[in-house]
């Protein structure tokens, strides 16, 4: 907690001068507003520390405009606001499960795997004699983002997406 806002330490570098005490350079990332400050603290300066829980939770099913999850140890279910998980709805489907951050019963953020398995519902057809080396089409998946994938993958088949870059990694 920094003048009783809720962030998350980006980067730290401690600067120790040659004259005068040391000090810490820090970038805050407000967790509710995203929003990026640069704050400087001294020597002996410290901060409240916040418990994050994490919560394993499963995804159950959309409900009009809200997502459902079903926390795995109470089996109790809620409903989360799509902007407050950021990008998980684009690579989660029914039954998946999702580690979601908790401040209290607020949804500060999620942890997402370096990589999820989705099929492709929807992209053009690769064309006989279209060999272009890297060449690549758009294909939508079935959680409904957008990726770039090499064009001699059909509609159907489930391919590995990188979470981090939104971007194609291999076939499953």
């Amino acid at each position: 907690m920094v003048d009783s806002n809720l962030m998350q330490i980006v980067e730290f570098q401690h600067v120790k001068p040659g004259k005068g005490p040391a000090f810490v350079r820090t970038k805050l990332k407000n967790v509710r507003t995203g929003s990026v400050i640069e704050k400087t603290f001294r020597a002996g300066e410290s901060l409240e520390r916040v418990n994050i829980d994490k919560r394993e939770m499963q995804y159950l099913y959309r409900d009009g405009s809200d997502l459902v999850f079903m926390d795995n140890e109470t089996y109790e279910q809620i409903n989360v606001t799509p902007d407050s998980v950021g990008d998980l709805p684009n690579y989660i489907v029914e039954s998946d499960t999702a580690i979601l951050l908790m401040f209290g019963s607020e949804i500060v953020g999620t942890e997402l795997s370096a990589s999820v398995e989705l099929i492709i519902t929807e992209t053009e057809p690769g064309i006989q004699g279209d060999r272009v080396s890297g060449a690549t089409k758009p294909a939508v998946l079935e959680t409904g983002l957008n990726v770039q994938v090499p064009l001699f993958l059909e509609t159907g088949e489930k391919i590995k997406v990188d979470t981090r870059t939104a971007s194609y990694i291999s076939r499953a």
